[in-house]
């Protein structure tokens, strides 16, 4: 889905971590923080980033 070269330049945007392909996510390996891949492009915005999975695999709401 994601090009091998660009996952190697990409870095998380919060805390500059690298990242890792997780199905339709970008996860930072530092942080947790997963970005949302839409349309074959990964959005790499603070802002639409989502809390680390819990064990369920979804983000933690908080709730």
């Amino acid at each position: 889905m994601i090009d091998e070269g660009l996952m190697e330049i990409l870095a998380c945007p919060a805390c500059k971590g690298p990242v890792a392909l997780a199905e339709e996510w970008i996860v930072c390996q530092e942080c947790g923080l997963r970005y949302p891949i839409r349309d074959g492009i990964p959005i790499m915005l603070v802002e639409e980033a989502q809390p680390a999975a819990t064990d369920g695999g979804e983000p933690d709401t908080g709730d």
